[in-house]
């Protein structure tokens, strides 16, 4: 893979501005290591330049020595490096997947803070076809086994993989002509994720014909597939669907059930995923069930799939959070995070020591549930007014005190009003799902 290989393949997925700035996810690897590279030779050449991120998860004490070595690497190239660190509790079930989540959401933070619109991943035709069987094994449908996108929407940035094409052998090739070393990891010889267990599979199921390239050509049929589908399915989100500030979602039903049924699956499963807060959207089986329950209008009390509700209003559906127990997260003076998966939450900072800081120190942001629905309803009976459902307001987003509810900036309520500093220092608390709704067709390599 040279340069002028790896420029065919960005320019289909530009446009990039002007002195582009890319970030690239670097493990360390072979296939990342090369991605920089080649990203680096891109940008210059336009001007532009690359930031690499390494994530450091915190389950291997070998972690932090490799980032060190990839940074030392980089900086011998003039290439700016960071390492992100994944910090807290881990979970003990599912730790790839939740490795995988908080990856993603350290390397989209990072880019939004530095400004960096495009981040590149170093995913390759092996890891496409390995995806497809991974998948394929756990009964996915279209939107699986199309495999992964060369272009994904997200809120600040979009996730570009130029290299889904390319064999891994050509990138370790690339890697030795420019005398560049990589890092061997060893969770990848380790037979206890299925990945690992599917990769090894993939020599014998080449002797049956059922090679690499033909499982990638697979995912291409099928990608095409998706997109077309994926069309329509934005022109009906167009026609019928809206989403509101507050975190919820409609559908109206002549639009849903005038579908053609795909569409409509897909539909309500993108709007499952905006409401629901999450990156990916329920599995295929429920989600079919539910599209035809809707679909046969034969529930009127409601369903929950994805964390949400599913309500029938006399001409649309209602979707909704899903009232769940959680953990109060602090409200601290400078603090910017991602809360409930769909609202971006900014607050203004506070000198040490100062009344503000010291104020914020028992702020915590949860959901406003009955209690404090009725406890603010009691101080403003005009709230109880409000366009916002009466399923909805449960779910909103409150900040609390060791007085109960002092904010619920969706209502407008704020209970200091006659001299606090909730919205003073609250600088947003705004409904930012990770995905659009609608964005471009499926983008197919």
């Amino acid at each position: 893979m040279d340069v002028k290989k790896f420029t065919e393949r960005m320019d289909a997925l530009g446009p990039f501005e002007a002195c582009p700035r890319l970030g690239v996810a670097v493990s360390g690897g072979a296939d990342s290591l090369a991605l920089v590279l080649l990203a680096d030779a891109w940008a210059r050449a336009r001007g532009g330049d690359v930031l690499a991120l390494t994530v450091d998860h915190g389950l291997r004490a070998e972690a932090a020595v490799e980032a060190r070595q990839v940074g030392a690497w980089l900086r011998s190239r003039h290439i700016a490096h960071r390492v992100l660190c994944w910090e807290g509790q881990k979970p003990k079930t599912g730790i790839q997947a939740a490795a995988r989540e908080a990856r993603y959401d350290l390397l989209m933070e990072r880019c939004r803070k530095e400004g960096v619109l495009h981040l590149l991943l170093a995913h390759q035709r092996e890891d496409q076809a390995e995806t497809f069987l991974f998948r394929l094994g756990r009964g996915s449908g279209l939107d699986g086994l199309a495999g992964m996108a060369a272009i994904s929407e997200r809120t600040h940035v979009r996730l570009l993989r130029p290299l889904l094409d390319v064999p891994r052998a050509q990138l370790r090739k690339t890697l030795k002509a420019a005398d560049q070393p990589w890092i061997e990891d060893p969770s990848n010889e380790d037979r206890a994720f299925a990945r690992v267990r599917i990769r090894a599979v993939l020599p014998v199921l080449d002797q049956e014909g059922v090679t690499v390239q033909r499982l990638v050509d697979m995912t291409q049929q099928l990608a095409h597939a998706r997109a077309e589908r994926d069309g329509a399915t934005a022109a009906l989100l167009a026609e019928g669907a809206v989403l509101y500030p507050e975190g919820y979602a409609r559908l109206a039903k002549p639009a849903f059930l005038a579908a053609p049924p795909e569409c409509a699956r897909a539909a309500l499963a993108r709007l499952l995923r905006v409401v629901g807060g999450g990156v990916h959207g329920p599995r295929r089986a429920p989600m079919a069930r539910l599209a035809t329950a809707l679909a046969q209008g034969d529930f009127r009390s409601g369903r929950t799939l994805g964390g949400c509700r599913v309500l029938v209003e006399a001409e649309s559906f209602l979707l909704c959070r899903e009232m769940r127990k959680e953990m109060p997260q602090p409200v601290l003076p400078g603090a910017c995070f991602r809360w409930d998966g769909r609202f971006v939450v900014e607050v203004a900072p506070a000198k040490a020591g100062s009344a503000w800081a010291k104020q914020a120190k028992g702020w915590r942001l949860r959901r406003l549930g009955a209690k404090g629905w009725a406890d603010i309803v009691a101080v403003e009976p005009a709230l109880r007014q409000s366009h916002i459902p009466a399923a909805v307001r449960p779910t909103l987003p409150a900040i609390w005190d060791r007085r109960g509810v002092l904010l619920v900036p969706h209502l407008g309520y704020d209970r200091g009003r006659s001299g606090g500093e909730g919205r003073k220092f609250l600088k947003c608390l705004d409904f930012r799902p990770f995905q659009p709704l609608a964005g471009a067709a499926f983008a197919v390599a």
